[in-house]
């Protein structure tokens, strides 16, 4: 699968799960065991927030404070609508995926910091679906392409604050629920 189709495709997942939470489910807790379902759409909102200017070239230091606080204010339908038209936007401009991006961690170019995105939605959308009872699928297709991303870098990852522990699953599990197992979730 096309990075970038990959992208939409994992944005297509956490926009599916955003437009499935209720009135009643902003409170509610999320496999994301330290977030309620609006801390996680808080912090794809805000991840969407900085896609425009990272791939601008601006750095951690000069974005600065600009998108700490309640980024979903009143309507948090809207400000993940508003956030991430502007970073799809960004992500399709010329030469995105080859751009040198100014990460907190360091610099990497952008088809890595897209790959991080791509993950992230899909991953959190499969745990925003989950949270608010909706049908978690993101498609053999996406799962697939994200774990062969995923899989080499997750002994990196493991011990880290991004992830908890693999779950076990059967090995004839198809790819969602061996990568949301694979990143800490209860499938």
């Amino acid at each position: 699968m096309d990075l970038l189709d990959a992208h939409a495709h994992a944005m297509d997942v956490f926009d599916r799960a955003v437009h499935k939470v209720g009135i009643g489910d902003w409170d509610s807790p999320t496999p994301c065991t330290e977030w309620t379902v609006r801390d996680l759409v808080k912090h794809l909102v805000s991840e969407q927030l900085w896609v425009p200017d990272l791939l601008a070239g601006k750095t951690v230091e000069e974005v600065g404070d600009k998108y700490d606080g309640d980024v979903l204010e009143d309507d948090p339908l809207h400000a993940w609508t508003e956030s991430s038209q502007a970073a799809r936007g960004a992500w399709l401009q010329p030469g995105s995926l080859v751009k040198v991006v100014h990460l907190s961690f360091g610099d990497t170019d952008g088809a890595e910091y897209c790959w991080q995105m791509t993950t992230d939605l899909a991953v959190h959308g499969w745990d925003l679906a989950t949270a608010v009872g909706a049908e978690a699928r993101m498609g053999d297709e996406l799962a697939t392409a994200v774990l062969e991303y995923v899989e080499p870098q997750l002994d990196l990852w493991q011990g880290t604050e991004w992830f908890a522990a693999p779950v076990p699953v059967p090995a004839d599990a198809d790819p969602e629920t061996r990568l949301v197992a694979l990143l800490g979730r209860t499938p």
